[in-house]
């Protein structure tokens, strides 16, 4: 593994034990040159999965963007981070098991609605409002009526 900050290639695992969640491996690492440490996560790759995109643009499914549009849509929500990384393990272990070597990107979008719609009412609406593209007030008025309707029942 090559350090982050000196980019020196030999760098040696000191500590290594599972996540909380069980999806991953959390290694703490030492470069041998410059002796920084920094954390490095190993996980299970089930398959490689192409997502097509609007377009019929396709490009290899990246966890890293699953986890940055999350974030974005729950920053500043108090949302416990290991929640959201179960719910991010868990679209990633639905589309590398479906059985698809390709999946569109709105399935994806689908799945992690859903998983945001039982977790925070604002976070999933402003997921929707990107998703979906909203391009008026009006539009977050509709969504947001519809989420607070289906609260109730």
């Amino acid at each position: 593994m090559r350090c982050p900050f000196c980019a020196h290639d030999d760098t040696q695992v000191k500590d290594s034990r599972p996540t909380e969640d069980g999806t991953s491996i959390r290694r703490r690492r030492q470069c041998s040159s410059c002796g920084a440490r920094f954390t490095t996560f190993e996980r299970v790759q089930l398959r490689e999965v192409v997502v097509i995109k609007s377009g019929n643009r396709r490009e290899p499914f990246d966890r890293h963007k699953l986890e940055q549009s999350i974030a974005l849509a729950s920053r500043k929500r108090g949302i416990d981070q290991e929640r959201l990384d179960q719910l991010i393990s868990g679209i990633q272990r639905q589309v590398e098991t479906s059985g698809e070597a390709e999946v569109p990107s709105s399935h994806i979008g689908e799945l992690v609605m859903e998983g945001l719609r039982q977790i925070d009412s604002v976070a999933y609406i402003r997921f929707a409002s990107v998703y979906r593209d909203f391009s008026e007030a009006r539009d977050f008025e509709e969504f947001a009526s519809t989420v607070q309707q289906a609260a109730k029942d």
